[in-house]
């Protein structure tokens, strides 16, 4: 079989990897969590996880109704890094809702005229309309990390989005809008393990890019990138929730979890809802490198 990247991944491993990490993947054992900083040893048990999960999922039915007859207009950003578990994530927030009212937003590099933008334009075209949930799939937020690891853009124009990204936000909640950031945060080990899986799964193998693999170069660079960005964009108006997904099943659970506890739905049931997990989602304190 033809590796993707002509194998580059599993050569990074071989090669190129820090010793901890290659020995935590080499010794890994079943359902057993690879950073030793995650709060718990194993991964969450799978007939608990789908139960909460269909708990969770039928409120995300109500709250979506409640959306479509109050008109709200709530708009979820997921941002991580790499196999960091957000397409995973926004599947479960979306598998049992009405498609036309919850959709995906994951744009591509900007085309010739979109570089000429403004550079919120283009995502201000994808906003919620009434009784509309949108995810992003990544959002502004590249201009703060992924462009700046890979001087995308310029430090002046990376310090200009800082400058703006706050009160642009403020904007948005000012408006109405309910406005989510969720940062899912993987570790080293994980983050390597998912990369080695993609490459050997011909089913996986899309989603994978040249962006994934220079990224793994650039750890340090990215860590970085991230704790400023944190930082930096970290409001009362618009808070992050760190979700440490070292474990996916946990951070699907607290994902959903960090958003509807904080909408006031018609028939919110607290008690199948449930409560965050302080160990695993929380402000930017419970980020780490």
């Amino acid at each position: 079989m033809t590796l993707p990247f002509d194998g580059a991944i599993s050569e990074f491993y071989q090669s190129d990897a820090p010793d901890d990490v290659r020995k935590a993947i080499k010794d890994a054992k079943k359902d057993r969590i690879l950073n030793p900083l995650y709060p718990y040893d194993d991964r969450m048990d799978k007939g608990d996880y789908e139960a909460q999960l269909e708990d969770l999922q039928i409120e995300l039915v109500k709250m979506q109704a409640w959306a479509k007859d109050t008109k709200a207009r709530i708009a979820i950003v997921f941002e991580g890094r790499d196999a960091s578990g957000k397409g995973g994530t926004i599947k479960r927030f979306r598998e049992n809702m009405n498609p036309r009212g919850a959709r995906v937003v994951a744009l591509s590099k900007p085309n010739e005229r979109e570089a000429t933008q403004w550079y919120f334009q283009r995502y201000i075209d994808h906003l919620p309309a009434g009784g509309e949930i949108v995810y992003f799939d990544r959002s502004w937020y590249n201009r703060g990390v992924v462009e700046h690891v890979f001087d995308f853009c310029t430090p002046q124009e990376r310090e200009h989005f800082f400058q703006q990204v706050c009160p642009f936000e403020r904007m948005l909640v000012s408006e109405g809008i309910h406005l989510f950031k969720l940062w899912l945060n993987v570790g080293r080990a994980e983050q390597l393990r998912r990369f080695l899986d993609r490459e050997a799964d011909p089913l996986k193998q899309w989603k994978l890019s040249w962006i994934d693999v220079e990224g793994l170069k650039k750890w340090d660079a990215y860590s970085n990138a991230i704790r400023e960005t944190l930082d930096r964009s970290h409001t009362a108006e618009a808070p992050w929730t760190v979700i440490r997904s070292d474990d996916k099943r946990r951070a699907r659970i607290n994902g959903i979890r960090a958003v509807l506890s904080h909408l006031n739905y018609t028939g919110k049931d607290t008690k199948k809802l449930g409560d965050l997990d302080p160990n695993i989602a929380g402000g930017p304190v419970v980020w780490d490198a």
